[in-house]
């Protein structure tokens, strides 16, 4: 039985019970979950091996490797899988109703994420299984939170905020990029930070988040945001690098802290002295943005891919439409998206997202403004959408944070 529960059996029942109604409605009869992430959530335990939700009644969760831990975290059936080849076998005696007179169930799988290796290997293990892409109802599961989901996004909130107060006191002209990075590195992990931030999308990776001043902020990256950092080599082409800080340029503080495996993102904007008046301008319409998105966010209301276009016209009427979110061809098409277990959850604020928001989403809106060879100026809060409107998740205050020049 679990010993450390990450969350109450009521809550994973409910779980796995939106899930099964998501199922029907798809015209599916069972969900293969493949993905740690997926597995964690669904069982509490993350171990190798994989667990199988049935439309209706219970599932189980065969696992390869560690078993005994998976049979002391998990909250469902646990049991042993000793090769891929047994799989079909233990399919058909546990859940027998599926394959009764050659039944050929259609099983959702997050395709979205599993290898075209493992994909093959599954469909030769177990041939009376139809393979289809159950992704979508997955993450429409996962993309509404718990209370205790919040509460878990709070934590690492405020160990961010944390972090940042202390970076922010001893940042000084000519610091690199990377010591700053080690500063709020070092404080987050004092307060529990796992030490990196899980995504979801192919080849996306992340580290703590980025800390880059100047050009070095707004050199593109192939990093899915409005801004990806110079790195420390061609091997790690994002966040921070050694570069020198210096007086006047921006500084974005642009991290993540992941606590029990749920993440914040938040982001700030600190200058040596003072900005220049375009890049202060531009920091100001991005405050501007987020606040008047954040009168908009209430369930039922704004759907997400309407809250973009909010956001486009508002930047198009400042003068800056040319810098929102990136620049020329490098400019991402969202303003925000879902987080808690992954960076990169839903839903997105970007087209194509038109389903309103509901109660216990919570999303990184992340209005910026990039500028070629001179930086780039924003911020970042997360939100919880609540029943009666929205609960702003994120700890670290709001301003623009001047920090005196030393001599």
């Amino acid at each position: 039985m679990n010993e450390t529960i990450h969350c109450s059996p009521e809550e994973n029942l409910e779980r796995r019970r939106r899930l099964q109604r998501l199922m029907t409605a798809s015209g599916l009869q069972a969900c293969l979950i493949t993905q740690n992430v997926g597995l964690y959530y669904w069982s509490g335990s993350m171990q190798t091996g994989y667990l199988f939700i049935p439309a209706q009644g219970e599932p189980t969760y065969y696992v390869r490797r560690s078993l005994n831990r998976a049979m002391r975290e998990s909250a469902v059936r646990t049991v042993p899988l000793s090769s891929l080849r047994s799989f079909d076998n233990a399919l058909t005696r546990d859940y027998p109703e599926l394959f009764a007179d050659g039944g050929r169930p259609a099983v959702g799988a997050d395709l979205d994420v599993l290898p075209a290796q493992l994909f093959l290997r599954l469909q030769e293990a177990a041939p009376n299984v139809q393979l289809r892409d159950g992704s979508a109802i997955m993450r429409q599961v996962r993309s509404v939170k718990s209370a205790g989901e919040i509460a878990l996004i709070e934590k690492a909130a405020r160990a961010a905020a944390a972090a940042l107060d202390l970076a922010l006191g001893r940042i000084r002209e000519g610091m690199t990029e990377l010591e700053v990075m080690t500063i709020l590195e070092g404080e987050m992990r004092r307060h529990g930070h796992i030490g990196l931030m899980r995504m979801r999308g192919y080849n996306q990776e992340i580290m703590t988040g980025m800390v880059a001043a100047g050009e070095a902020a707004a050199e593109p990256s192939y990093f899915d945001g409005p801004a990806g950092g110079r790195g420390l080599t061609p091997a790690a082409p994002q966040s921070a690098s050694r570069r020198p800080i210096g007086a006047g340029e921006p500084i974005l503080l642009d991290i993540g802290c992941c606590i029990d495996g749920y993440t914040i993102d938040q982001t700030r904007t600190a200058v040596i002295g003072d900005l220049d008046d375009e890049l202060s301008r531009a920091y100001n319409v991005s405050v501007r943005i987020l606040r008047h998105i954040e009168s908009l966010l209430r369930p039922g209301g704004a759907s997400p891919e309407s809250l973009y276009a909010e956001a486009l016209r508002l930047a198009d009427e400042a003068g800056l439409a040319a810098h929102f979110m990136g620049f020329g061809a490098d400019q991402v098409r969202f303003l925000g998206h879902g987080i808690g277990l992954e960076i990169d959850e839903w839903p997105v604020l970007a087209r194509g997202f038109a389903d309103p928001l509901e109660p216990g989403v919570v999303l990184a809106i992340e209005p910026k403004f990039t500028f070629p060879d001179r930086g780039v100026v924003g911020i970042e809060n997360t939100y919880a959408i609540t029943a009666d409107g929205f609960r702003t998740l994120t700890s670290s205050p709001e301003r623009l944070y001047r920090l005196p020049l030393h001599s």
